[in-house]
């Protein structure tokens, strides 16, 4: 099968967010083997995406489990989908339609947004170095809230017990300090395979409306303080988020099995 690598909210291809995107042919493959091909690969999400009958289904693997929704890995199989599509294309996953748009050099998610609420700390979300001052969370993962951006990219979590949670992961948020930027974070799952991933894009599905009751803003520019970094634009429209950004691709080959 043709295989790429795709860095996602980036221009360049050692930034962003790395992702595998698998072009399957015929059907599916087994579970066992495309999540066997995940773990080769061993990126943070592999994407495999099957066209059939007009539609384009995808599914996402991180190393050890299929997710239910991934931004960065949609946006990769976006990425080397774009020239056959032209103006756009809509996935179909198992729970989601996410249709894909192109703006200049933007490719543009539209994803649910989450629904969030505030709940009470207690010590089993306390696997950070510093004490978030909010405590919320969504359908698949939690949303710690810090005083500063600093807290945010000194933030050292404690992989072992952040494993242990009932959720998928953590995501950790502050009000930007650099200029031209309204919000960052990071993510953290080591639940799923993923001790912290680099850009993820499905987190804002949680971080835009957390921010939108926060500023009584719809658009905003966001930073991810992983190592490799990356940026996204996003856009409460309804119950929706529209999430942009660019990528390009850092590798091209075949998968034999």
């Amino acid at each position: 099968m043709d295989f790429f690598m795709v860095a996602s909210f980036t221009d360049d291809v050692f930034k962003g967010n790395p992702a595998g995107v698998c072009l399957l042919h015929g059907d599916w493959l087994p579970d066992e083997i495309m999540q066997k091909i995940a773990a080769q690969i061993n990126l943070s999400e592999t994407a495999f995406v099957l066209e059939h009958d007009g539609e384009l289904g995808i599914r996402w693997f991180t190393p050890t489990t299929e997710v239910n929704l991934c931004g960065h890995a949609t946006l990769a199989a976006a990425h080397v989908l774009r020239e056959r599509f032209g103006g756009g294309m809509v996935f179909k996953s198992e729970n989601h339609v996410l249709p894909v748009n192109f703006e200049n050099d933007m490719l543009v998610l539209d994803f649910p947004m989450d629904k969030i609420w505030q709940i009470g700390g207690n010590d089993s979300l306390c696997v950070f170095n510093a004490a978030p001052k909010e405590y919320w969370r969504g359908t698949d993962e939690y949303l710690l809230v810090f005083e500063n951006e600093e807290q945010v990219k000194s933030a050292v979590c404690d992989f072992k017990k952040a494993a242990n949670i009932d959720l998928s992961g953590f995501i950790i948020t502050a009000k930007a300090d650099k200029p031209g930027f309204d919000f960052v974070s990071r993510y953290f799952g080591p639940k799923i395979g993923i001790n912290e991933d680099p850009v993820t894009g499905s987190a804002h599905t949680l971080l835009v409306p957390y921010w939108k009751q926060v500023t009584g803003m719809d658009e905003f520019r966001a930073a991810q303080l992983s190592k490799r970094g990356g940026e996204l634009f996003c856009r409460a429209v309804g119950e929706r988020v529209k999430i942009a950004g660019k990528a390009v691709a850092f590798l091209v080959g075949e998968i034999i099995i």
